[in-house]
């Protein structure tokens, strides 16, 4: 589904901040990259979604190399999901869910029922949400209106940098929770890259875990591998 082969990235001041990284991501799979501030993650997101450019290396998305193609086109297959939720504060919650459906020109019922519906899948009631604005909602529900808004087009894929690392700790276990639910329940899982800075989260989340250092992957494996055989002493750090 994501083929990235030999992207680099470099940013003035910072060096490579993406360095000659290859990674696949499987249909239907959640891969988490893990690692330091600094190393990479986000870039990478930005990469496949083709917001950054990268500076040799190709990145390819269901066979289209991104750059190459209709980038609005290529990125309504994709949902993008960012710490804090991202929501436009001037806009109810229906209206931030819906739109991208809106730019698309659904029509109005068509809009109003999927609104109800992703509510309904992420936990929130309808009648008491939908007009609230996103400074009436808490932390946890300003996350769960975010995921809401990726999936409004039910895209084949999600983007997910640092989706729950804005809210405290007890709520962060629960959207967890209902996010891994949530990908049990849909009629199509999703291709999924996540990003986090926690380890906990990586090891529940994730089916494969890459850890990066100074824009590299270091190991990629399953949790359950890289608890086992961590292959340097940084992971094995890492991971303790």
């Amino acid at each position: 589904m994501i083929q990235i082969r030999g992207i680099s990235k470099n940013y003035p001041g910072h060096g490579a901040v993406v360095d000659n990284l290859s990674l696949g991501v499987a249909e239907g799979e959640c891969v988490v990259l893990v690692g330091k501030s600094g190393c990479g993650k986000s870039t990478t997101l930005k990469m496949i979604n083709g917001l950054v450019t990268p500076d040799a290396g190709a990145v390819t998305v269901a066979g289209e190399t991104v750059g190459g193609a209709d980038l609005p086109r290529l990125r309504r297959r994709i949902g993008y999901v960012i710490q804090s939720g991202g929501l436009f504060p001037h806009l109810t919650v229906a209206g931030n869910i819906a739109l991208v459906a809106r730019l698309k020109r659904w029509s109005r019922e068509k809009r109003e029922a999927r609104v109800r519906e992703l509510l309904e899948m992420v936990g929130l009631e309808p009648g008491r949400f939908a007009q609230k604005f996103p400074l009436e909602l808490s932390g946890g529900e300003q996350q769960r209106v975010g995921v809401a808004r990726a999936l409004m087009l039910d895209p084949p894929i999600l983007l997910m940098d640092e989706p729950f690392g804005a809210v405290d700790p007890i709520t962060r276990r629960q959207l967890q929770k209902d996010f891994l639910a949530l990908q049990t329940h849909l009629t199509r899982r999703k291709t999924i890259v996540f990003v986090t800075h926690d380890i906990r989260e990586a090891l529940l989340l994730g089916n494969r875990i890459a850890v990066m250092e100074s824009g590299r992957i270091l190991q990629i494996g399953t949790p359950e591998e890289i608890q086992a055989n961590p292959a340097t002493d940084f992971i094995k750090d890492f991971f303790s």
